[in-house]
């Protein structure tokens, strides 16, 4: 939807012996949830978990997809009586909520139907007009709803929740634990541009993450590098307005929709790159930042120790960048 990253994996096709034992690298890759995903890990056994990791997928697409009619959150959505949220939707909507709370409500699942009128969602975009987005604003807002006796209550039918801007990071955490309990000691998981790295690489060096530069190019045909993180131990997830806008009128529409006030983001952040722990809150903090703006952003970062953060601005028509403290050891220059 909105991540791009370069995923550095330097000499894929050698095998490094630098520890004295062959390190038998296998590599995945496919398409889930309407995206692509690479997946490495050191396997000394050489076993596949590909079928293991798919199922994965399918269980999460059929929790949180709002693509898919049989899914739980669709279910939600159309007002089912006897839908239930099952312990993936539940773990993620908790979440969400939770992150919803710590940003001010900057980062907010219920957004779907402005983002949908606006023409970025799943929906064509309407013809809009105060009218239409101030009727919009009284079904968004993550205090509408709520998980009450193992069910998700709504105080508007209206409420449709959307966990796109958190789902994929969580799948990747998911897949994460999947190899943990395999044993698996270095892998680098990305699904979407979501991405979190154990251990080493197969050269047994740490993982060389890339960041994109903000350049205006809806198709990504051309990508430049404007950053590369060296990272184990962390996940990590960027989001951006250069790749998804449009112009109407001689005015530029960001996908970016800010929750308090229906209408796109408007400020010099061009995007936000965040590293922490999982890689559900890294998706989730990367979508808010975008929300929130360079100056909020840096202050909530920085206050923050477990976040780590790298954002890329707009000075004057030259791109700058700005960085909490923890990011300037992963540079490595």
């Amino acid at each position: 939807m909105k991540k791009y990253v370069y995923i550095l994996l330097a000499i894929m096709v050698l095998s490094s012996c630098q520890t004295g034992q062959e390190r038998i690298f296998i590599y995945l890759d496919g398409f889930t949830q309407g995206t692509s995903y690479l997946i490495a890990y050191n396997s000394p056994d050489s076993t596949d978990y590909h079928d293991e990791i798919r199922e994965l997928f399918r269980r999460i697409d059929y929790s949180m997809s709002i693509y898919n009619q049989q899914s739980v959150i669709s279910a939600i959505n159309r007002n089912d009586p006897e839908a239930r949220p099952d312990q993936y939707f539940l773990t993620v909507f908790n979440r969400a909520i939770r992150i919803s709370e710590k940003t001010g409500g900057a980062f907010d699942i219920t957004v779907g139907p402005l983002v949908n009128a606006w023409g970025f969602g799943f929906t064509e975009g309407e013809n809009i007009t105060r009218q239409l987005i101030d009727s919009l604003l009284s079904i968004v807002g993550w205090q509408k709803v709520r998980y009450d006796d193992g069910r998700i209550v709504k105080n508007h039918p209206g409420v449709v929740l959307d966990m796109n801007a958190i789902a994929k990071g969580y799948t990747v955490d998911v897949v994460a634990e999947f190899l943990d309990s395999r044993g698996i000691t270095d892998y680098m998981i990305e699904v979407g541009g979501e991405i979190r790295v154990r251990g080493t690489n197969r050269n047994n060096q740490l993982w060389r993450i890339g960041i994109d530069k903000p350049v205006e190019d809806p198709a990504a045909v051309s990508r430049e590098l404007q950053e590369v993180l060296h990272l184990t131990g962390v996940s990590l997830a960027t989001s951006g307005n250069y790749r998804r806008f449009y112009t109407e009128n001689g005015q530029r529409y960001a996908h970016t929709i800010d929750p308090h006030t229906g209408y796109p983001v408007r400020h010099n952040l061009l995007s936000a790159t965040v590293v922490t722990s999982t890689c559900m809150d890294a998706d989730a903090y990367a979508t808010a930042f975008m929300v929130m703006g360079l100056e909020e952003s840096m202050e909530f970062a920085s206050s923050h120790p477990d976040i780590e953060a790298y954002f890329i601005y707009d000075l004057d028509g030259v791109f700058a960048v700005a960085y909490t403290d923890g990011i300037a050891g992963m540079l490595r220059r």
